[in-house]
């Protein structure tokens, strides 16, 4: 099949590219012109409208960066010294794996293929939109596998997108896809990193295999251009006593949403996905999850924490789904919410579906804005109001944050995450939408 009929004006966006898709390629080409791309109509993007891609068409060309703008993009993203600064790392640009700007020569665990592949762009009944788009326009594929019973220490999976410098009608896409394949009894943490200029869009998408009995520690920081779109796309499938712990920070990108479908195949098996949001202006996050118990003594646990400001919006579709074989599951959701502005919004859909008889499944929901009593305490000791704000801010992040269990890794979002605050927190709109 080497044609793509683009009949769906819903891809209008992306008609141009798809209609070029060729081979292998057009079958997920016709599969998303089929479908279009999700509207508030679809269930699952209800309160996150992608209508803002409409104001542009997606082309192939994007810019070239140099050497030097990735250097120094690079050095802005990784922490100066300690483990993350000498690890292993895949990096992207502009969503095309980048030899040259990696460190993978030395470890054979991982290989890497580009270009289109059969399994990659095949097309299943299952297959969400955006992943679709991603296997039509997709242009590298990196695949990470880690041997059965080794501890492959800390990966860092480095994104580095450049688009146009103003907005314009016409913007570049990428489409990045990683498969990661932990073995039997193997380890590995991956701490990827997302940072970029200009107005492009980002579509990555991620599957993790976790085998039998083997671990992965999966942290996420997307610091994305305030004029990007990021739709973000995660896998993971845990097979029996195994374990995906994952967290991503997002402050980047005009929209972002971060959507992860777990499934818990293999008894005994634990997924955590949690997360955290710092937002403001009229940037929209969301924080999507459809964690699927297929077996039996299975654990998930998830923590958001949103704060939102000025005109911001926040959305949280957390769903747990129980198969009638999951008996003794124990599923928990929390989403937490601070408001800073009376214009800023939350939007929380926790959701249970269950078939099984003995389970213990939670959720919960909560919005706020910030404690006076606290506030008061603070600047009635000399402390100004706004550092006052940025200080109850950061408690509430910071807690979130405390999940990752990697030492490294944590301090390098706890950075990332006060530089934010700094930045941020001392220009956000009040209830009374004046200015701190």
């Amino acid at each position: 099949m080497n044609s793509v009929d683009i009949s769906v004006s819903d891809v209008g966006p992306f008609a141009q590219r798809l209609a070029a898709a060729g081979g292998v390629r057009s079958l997920a080409a016709n599969a998303f012109a089929e479908v279009g791309l999700p509207g508030t109509k679809d269930e699952a993007f209800h309160y996150t409208s992608l209508r803002s891609l409409n104001r542009l068409k997606f082309i192939a060309d994007s810019v070239v960066p140099s050497d030097a703008e990735l250097e120094s993009l690079i050095d802005n993203a990784l922490p100066s010294d300690g483990s993350l600064a000498s690890a292993t790392r895949i990096v992207f640009v502009n969503g095309i794996f980048s030899e040259k700007f990696s460190t993978v020569s030395g470890l054979s665990a991982v290989s890497f293929t580009h270009g289109t592949q059969e399994e990659q762009h095949s097309v299943a009944d299952n297959d969400l939109p955006l992943v679709l788009l991603n296997r039509a326009l997709g242009c590298s594929t990196a695949e990470l596998e880690v041997p059965e019973g080794t501890d492959a220490g800390t990966i860092v999976i480095l994104s580095l997108n450049f688009g146009n410098a103003t907005e314009g009608d016409e913007a570049p896409s990428f489409h990045p896809h990683l498969h990661v394949r932990v073995g039997k009894g193997a380890s590995v943490t991956l701490a990827e990193m997302i940072i970029g200029k200009g107005v492009y869009l980002n579509n990555p998408v991620s599957v993790i295999n976790v085998a039998k009995e083997a671990s992965v520690t999966h942290t996420k920081l997307q610091r994305e251009s305030a004029d990007a779109f990021h739709l973000a796309t995660v896998s993971p499938v845990i097979a029996e006593r195994g374990t995906y712990n994952s967290f991503t920070l997002g402050f980047g990108a005009q929209l972002s949403r971060h959507e992860v479908h777990a499934y818990l195949e293999g008894a005994g098996s634990a997924v955590h996905i949690n997360g955290a949001q710092l937002l403001v202006d009229r940037q929209v996050g969301d924080i999507t999850s459809v964690i699927t118990h297929a077996a039996p003594n299975c654990i998930s646990r998830q923590t958001v924490r949103n704060v939102l400001a000025d005109r911001a919006r926040g959305v949280f579709q957390g769903k747990v789904f129980v198969e009638r074989i999951a008996q003794k599951t124990d599923g928990y959701q929390m989403n937490q919410a601070l408001l800073l502005s009376e214009t800023a919004e939350m939007n929380a859909k926790p959701e249970l579906e269950i078939y099984a008889d003995d389970v213990k499944c939670s959720h919960g929901a909560t919005v706020g804005a910030l404690d006076d009593d606290q506030l008061f305490y603070l600047c009635s000791r000399g402390i100004p109001d706004a550092e006052a704000r940025r200080i109850l801010v950061e408690a509430f992040l910071i807690e979130a944050v405390g999940l990752v269990e990697v030492d490294d890794v944590r301090a390098a979002l706890e950075g990332a995450l006060s530089a934010a605050l700094v930045e941020r927190i001392g220009a956000t709109t009040m209830g009374d939408g004046s200015l701190s």
